[in-house]
C-alpha cells in the first residue's frame, strides 16, 4: 500500500510539468496542444487495455470484467455530474471570467484525477509491483497535458507564474487518496479482483473517450490528434515490455 502511495504521489505531481511548461513557453500551439490530447487518450487506452484488461482476463473473471468496465464508466460519470462543468473540457484559452473559470477547472480536473489514483491503487493490490509501475508512469505521462490545461487559463487571467504553477501541480494530489481506496478496496475483495482491475479500466477508457478524444478533435480535419494518440499507445507497448 505504501508503495501505491509513493508510486500515485509522483504521477500526481507530474501535472506541475505541465504548469512548469506554461511557465517556460508563454503560449503553445492548438496542434501541439491537440497532439498532447491525443497522445494522453492513446496512454490511456493503452494503460486500461493492456496493463489491467490483460491481467484481469488471465484471471478467468470474464463477467466480473464485463461488470467491472460497466462500473468504472458509471463512476466517471457520476463524477462528472457532480463538479462543474465546463467546455470545452481542456481548453488552452477560456473567455469571460477566467480567473473563476481557472479554478473551477481546477477543481473539476482534480476530480478527474480520482479514477487514475484508484486505477494505481488497483493495479498494485491486483497485479503486482510490475503493472502497478506500469501503470502509474502511463498515468503519469498523460497527467502533462492536464496540468497544462489548469496552468494556462489560470495564467491567461493574470496570476503569477508561480500560482499557475502550483494550482497546476496542487490538481493532480486527488491522486493518492484514491489511490489508498483502490489498495485497501482490493484487499478487502481479494476474490473479485478481475472486477477491480476491470474497473479501473473502464475508468480510464471513459475518460479518454469523454474527455480527451473530443476535446483534441477541435480541428476535424487535422491528423496530428491522432497521430499523438498512436504515439501514446506505442509508448506505452513500449513500457509494458521493459517495467
Amino acid at each position: 500500500m505504501r508503495t501505491a502511495l509513493l508510486a500515485s504521489v509522483l504521477a500526481g505531481l507530474s501535472t506541475g510539468i505541465g504548469g512548469l511548461l506554461v511557465c517556460i513557453v508563454p503560449k503553445i500551439n492548438r496542434r501541439w496542444y491537440d497532439t498532447l490530447l491525443g497522445f494522453s487518450a492513446g496512454v490511456m487506452l493503452a494503460t486500461a487495455s493492456i496493463s489491467l484488461l490483460g491481467p484481469a482476463l488471465h484471471k478467468d473473471g470474464l463477467v466480473q470484467v464485463a461488470l467491472g468496465l460497466t462500473f468504472g464508466a458509471l463512476i466517471v460519470h457520476l463524477l462528472e455530474r457532480a463538479v462543474p462543468h465546463l467546455e470545452p473540457h481542456f481548453a488552452p484559452e477560456l473567455k469571460g471570467h477566467e480567473k473563476r473559470l481557472g479554478v473551477l477547472l481546477a477543481a473539476a480536473l482534480t476530480i478527474h484525477h480520482i479514477p487514475e489514483g484508484l486505477a494505481i491503487g488497483v493495479a498494485f493490490a491486483g497485479g503486482g509491483t510490475s503493472i502497478g509501475t506500469l501503470v502509474a508512469a502511463s498515468i503519469a505521462i498523460q497527467n502533462i497535458p492536464e496540468g497544462l490545461a489548469v496552468a494556462m487559463p489560470l495564467r491567461s487571467a493574470g496570476l503569477p507564474r508561480w500560482k499557475a504553477f502550483l494550482g497546476a501541480t496542487a490538481s493532480g494530489l486527488g491522486e493518492p487518496v484514491a489511490a489508498l481506496f483502490g489498495a485497501w478496496f482490493v484487499s478487502v475483495v481479494g476474490p473479485i479482483v478481475p472486477f477491480a482491475l476491470a474497473m479501473a479500466a473502464g475508468a480510464m477508457i471513459f475518460v479518454a473517450s469523454d474527455q480527451l478524444i473530443p476535446e483534441s478533435r477541435q480541428q476535424p480535419e487535422a491528423k496530428s490528434p491522432s497521430l499523438g494518440l498512436m504515439l501514446g499507445f506505442v509508448c506505452v507497448t513500449i513500457l509494458s515490455r521493459v517495467v
